[in-house]
């Protein structure tokens, strides 16, 4: 047994449903959303329920042979993105291919700031041109500042 105890003892991240409610709604105060007051109230009690259950992978799916527990069951989304991650080091393990991943590290652009992109996504252009010159290379370009200006988009802390 370790000797070493986990320091514990911060507040509870969770939410009351009033509390809880309120945050779900507040993507919907749109007065395009007015006319779907009953239906909002129903998708924001079903959202609590799966809230308070702590159902954080509703559809999953047995694991199958390739794990230690084949009966385990899965996410979709985390087997998807396995499936994701293992097609990717096949590519990477490709040394026919040459691919170069240029990341834009800034979260400003001109959609979330005011005035022009910023000076890393010039620079990535840049880079991007350079190596799109070359022969027998492709390019991936991961760029960070989507995460701040698409809807939808976020990071989530490593737990």
């Amino acid at each position: 047994m370790s000797r070493f105890t986990p320091r514990k003892g911060m507040p509870s991240p969770r939410l009351d449903e009033a509390e809880f409610r309120k945050r779900f709604l507040a993507q919907f105060r749109d007065p395009g959303f007015n006319s779907l007051a009953q239906e909002l109230d129903k998708i924001a009690a079903a959202a609590w329920d799966a809230y308070s259950q702590s159902r954080k992978a509703p559809r999953t799916r047995k694991a199958g042979s390739q794990f230690a527990d084949p009966d385990y069951d899965l996410s979709v989304d985390w087997l998807a993105a396995r499936d994701a991650i293992v097609d990717a080091h096949g590519r990477h393990a490709d040394r026919s291919k040459r691919t170069i991943l240029l990341i834009n590290c800034s979260a400003r652009s001109e959609h979330t700031c005011p005035g022009e992109m910023s000076k890393s996504y010039r620079l990535v252009e840049i880079a991007r041109e350079v190596f799109a010159a070359a022969p027998g290379v492709s390019i991936e370009l991961l760029d960070l500042s989507r995460l701040a200006s698409e809807y939808g988009r976020h990071i989530h802390p490593c737990k």
